[in-house]
């Protein structure tokens, strides 16, 4: 039981970035890198479960958001489109908080080979030039479902 508590334990990265209070415009990419890079005992290329989160507030006018998400493994470029659904068919938010802000987390990917130390790059592809009503965009990779490379 000593050993298994002394064990190396797997990592989880996360980023979070503030959204523009004006909106965020059709074309602005948000570029997260989930590892702090300046530490220098960092992974580099793992395999691990890739999410994409928002908070959103009460303001926001949709009950959902489509997301353009790129992002870099081994040696490679992926670019998938995903739908966030917000709110349910009675316009109740589905995401966890409470008050005016709530956060929905999405998964992109259970098993995605991805740098670590690279941007992933998220964009709103909503057929309308400024999204107001969200507040933050964030990536999560969780290498306890994955294996490290």
């Amino acid at each position: 039981m000593l050993l298994g508590a002394c064990s190396p334990g797997k990592r989880d990265y996360s980023r979070w970035e503030n959204l523009p209070v004006e909106g965020w415009a059709y074309g602005d990419t948000v570029s997260l890198v989930p590892v702090d890079t300046s530490l220098r005992d960092n992974d580099s290329i793992v395999t691990a479960a890739l999410r994409v989160a928002l908070r959103h507030s009460n303001d926001y006018p949709y009950s959902n958001i489509w997301l353009e998400v790129t992002y870099r493994g081994d040696g490679f470029l992926t670019r998938d489109t995903l739908n966030v659904v917000l709110a349910d068919i009675y316009g109740r938010w589905l995401g966890s908080g409470f008050g005016a802000s709530y956060q929905k987390e999405m998964l992109l990917n259970p098993a995605a080979v991805i740098d670590i130390t690279r941007p992933v790059e998220v964009r709103h592809i909503m057929r309308l030039d400024t999204l107001h009503g969200v507040d933050q965009i964030g990536v999560l990779v969780d290498t306890s479902s994955g294996i490290d490379r």
